[in-house]
């Protein structure tokens, strides 16, 4: 029978700060070590501007948004520099891309467990956060906010919660100047002909050397309390010992234990066991978060990639996919006044207790309903783009460049006729025809009436592609040459164009600082080029001869042009100009109503969880809890690259495939929240007047190891 009782003797405890009266057992340990005192300035530390805002926090918030400019920055190019840059596929781009914000997300778990045992926070952001991207990351992410709210003192309570509201202001400030700006650095500069990921990587690297400069320029005016000892390997030791204990002890004649953990009592101090029982209790509702991270993060890969398959042209403005991005951080800066300012108060008016896990129950299902805007969004543009021809399929169009009517009639291999269309001069098909092959190659007979005049020919087709049968005249004869057409679906922020000459001599033709092409004479035909979207009034072309310019006029973004460069009367030549492949017309804007609700979710579910997991967490391990929030990031995103590589799912069942599962999830959530208690900040600290049991009885006899009493 256990009995109260006092001890006398001071425990020998590594892990409280002060001497406890109250524990009986004291573990014979290599591990302990001797307390060290708080290494916090004698002197108050100077203020901003009079106020009770140490400096310090100045510098904390400015190295944030630089380095949030430099992570978010980096992130909004990253899948397009997989997909075009590296040549990629969608999924493996999406697997990538998933895998790096894994690791990121990851790897704050170690950088909380050397910052709360080896380095302490502030040496962990200068030094390792600050180095390094994937592995930076984890040094900064579960420190920086708690480094900084270590500078307040505890009677500015008040100013310590306004600087975790400007805290979170930097880091979407940061994330909505770069996913803005970074694109564009991309996408309207060119470097070697291409888009100019050297410059969209490049800035980001040196907001990270001013964010190592700024912090570094603080550092005689921050508290830096020093580190409290591994808590990590204690909160892991501490539950190993409660499991192996409880199992050594199993036996009907030892009395039970009101918690699990109360078997880590012989070796371990009651207000560890209390934090742990209250990190246990958190982190098992965090078993069903990494499935709303898993749909938030694909904003970066899935969303942008649906993007590229979208008219990005405002009228006034046109938008990069990798820019649709930066919906998200703006939307998150208005929602949070506006759901703090006016929802949530307008919902505690009607009575209703809306708890934190019942605003992030909510947050879930409002992404959920994202997904499932994306999936119809999706459906929309596929029913717009171009189909593509199958196995033993092509796709032809005719082009007729004499200068009157020809009929053209395609033959199979028994003379059946499979196609029959009468073409003007200087036009083409109004659409393109679809011919079945028997073979993965074969070939097609055309005949061709022009005039008085009848020509046979024929040209060998493979399936899957896209052709265009160009009709030649030659003084009163006519000829016909095969053109294999690009149709290039993930294109649609740029303009793809390619050349027909039919003037007797080459032309060379500058379409920018770094972007030539030569056509050969007599019905040359150039390769397919690209070029950005906009207004090309002056053209500069040049033959041995002379020098002309064309007017191409206004190219859309996502549209593939053919340009028949033809003599004019006593004018320099001209080019005909007309649309292989029209662009998707849906406009990016489409995606506006799924970013909203995202977003929405977003502050609900983030910015409520973050608040949740602070107030339930121990003081001692705060950093921990932070890390194991980011962990369940981490997870989701592993979730996203398995599902991207192995799924076989066209992009919509995808997308509806996700929304199921976080409904699901959601449902989960909800019945583990309402068996949840929240813990108060005085139930975390052990009572002045609480006894531990004293040792009595069976308890003589429990098999503990490395344990006296």
């Amino acid at each position: 029978m256990l009995e109260e009782s006092e001890s006398k003797e001071p425990a020998m405890n590594p892990f409280q700060k002060n001497e406890s009266k109250e524990t009986l057992f004291s573990p014979v340990s290599t591990e302990e070590v001797p307390p060290r005192p708080l290494s916090l300035p004698k002197k108050p530390s100077p203020k901003i501007c009079g106020s009770n805002y140490p400096l310090g926090i100045a510098f904390i918030v400015v190295n944030e948004f630089c380095e949030r400019f430099s992570y978010y920055g980096m992130k909004a190019v990253l899948t397009l520099y997989f997909l075009y840059f590296l040549h990629w596929s969608e999924d493996t781009s999406t697997s990538i891309y998933h895998a790096f914000s894994s690791l990121c997300y990851f790897t704050p778990i170690l950088g909380a467990a050397i910052a709360d045992s080896w380095l302490g926070k502030f040496k962990v952001l200068s030094l390792v956060g600050l180095s390094l991207i994937a592995l930076g990351t984890g040094g900064i992410k579960p420190c920086v906010a708690a480094f900084g709210g270590d500078q307040f003192e505890e009677k500015h309570a008040e100013e310590r919660t306004r600087y975790f509201s400007v805290f979170y202001l930097s880091i979407n400030a940061g994330s909505l100047i770069s996913t803005f700006i970074t694109p564009m650095l991309r996408g309207d500069v060119q470097c070697f002909g291409e888009d100019c990921y050297a410059l969209a990587f490049g800035v980001p690297g040196l907001l990270m050397v001013i964010a190592l400069v700024v912090f570094t320029m603080g550092s005689k005016l921050y508290r830096k309390p020093p580190p409290e000892g591994n808590i990590v390997t204690q909160v892991a030791k501490c539950i190993w010992f409660a499991i192996s204990n409880r199992f050594n002890n199993r036996s009907g004649d030892i009395p039970k234990r009101q918690h699990w953990l109360d078997w880590a009592a012989e070796k371990y101090p009651k207000q560890l066991i209390m934090d742990v029982k209250a990190l246990t209790r958190v982190l098992f509702l965090y078993i069903p978060l990494p499935m709303f991270w898993a749909l938030l993060d694909q904003q970066g890969s899935r969303w942008t990639l649906q993007a590229t398959r979208m008219n990005g042209n405002l009228g006034f403005f046109v938008l990069q996919p990798d820019q649709m991005q930066v919906l998200n951080p703006l939307l998150v800066l208005i929602f949070i006044p506006l759901f703090d300012l006016v929802i949530y108060r307008l919902v505690s008016k009607c009575g209703i207790n809306f708890s934190s896990l019942r605003k992030m129950a909510v947050g879930m299902i409002l992404a959920s309903l994202a997904f499932a805007v994306a999936a119809a969004v999706e459906i929309k543009i596929n029913r717009m783009i171009p189909p593509q021809p199958g196995p033993q399929e092509i796709f032809l169009q005719t082009l007729n460049l004499a200068d009157d009517d020809v009929k053209v009639t395609v033959l199979g291999d028994e003379n059946n006729t499979l196609l029959e269309e009468s073409i003007r001069s200087f036009q083409k098909m109004p659409h393109y025809a679809q011919l079945h092959l028997k073979t993965k190659r074969q070939d097609f007979h055309f005949y061709l009436k022009y005039h008085n005049l009848s020509v046979y020919t024929k040209h060998s087709m493979e399936e899957k592609n896209w052709y265009s049968l160009i009709i030649l005249e030659d003084g009163k004869n006519i000829s016909s040459m095969m053109s294999k057409d690009l149709v290039c679906l993930m294109c649609n922020n740029v303009s793809t164009l390619r050349f027909v000459n039919t003037l007797h001599k080459e032309v060379n033709i500058s379409l920018g600082k770094d972007t030539f092409l030569i056509v050969g004479e007599d019905y040359g035909v150039s390769a397919y080029t690209t070029v950005q979207s906009g207004e090309y009034p002056v053209v500069h072309c040049r033959t041995e001869d002379k020098d002309f310019s064309l007017n191409m006029g206004l190219l859309d973004p996502g549209t593939v042009y053919l340009f028949v460069i033809i003599n004019s009367t006593n004018q320099n030549p001209q080019a005909w100009k007309m649309e292989d492949i029209p662009a998707n017309k849906l406009s990016i804007a489409w995606q506006l109503p799924q970013y909203a609700l995202v977003t929405a979710g977003e502050v609900m579910f983030s910015v409520t969880g973050l608040e949740f997991s602070y107030s339930q967490a121990p003081s001692s391990m705060k950093s921990v809890l932070q890390a194991a929030w980011l962990l369940t990031v981490a997870v989701g995103n592993i979730i996203v690259l398995v599902v991207a590589q192995f799924s076989g799912l066209v992009q919509w069942a995808e997308f509806i495939l996700f929304s199921c599962l976080l409904l699901v999830v959601c449902l989960i959530f909800s019945i583990m929240g309402y068996y949840y208690f929240p813990i108060r900040p005085e139930d975390l600290q052990e009572p002045a007047d609480k006894k531990i049991p004293h040792t009595q009885g069976n308890v003589i006899n429990l098999e503990t190891k490395k344990t006296k009493l």
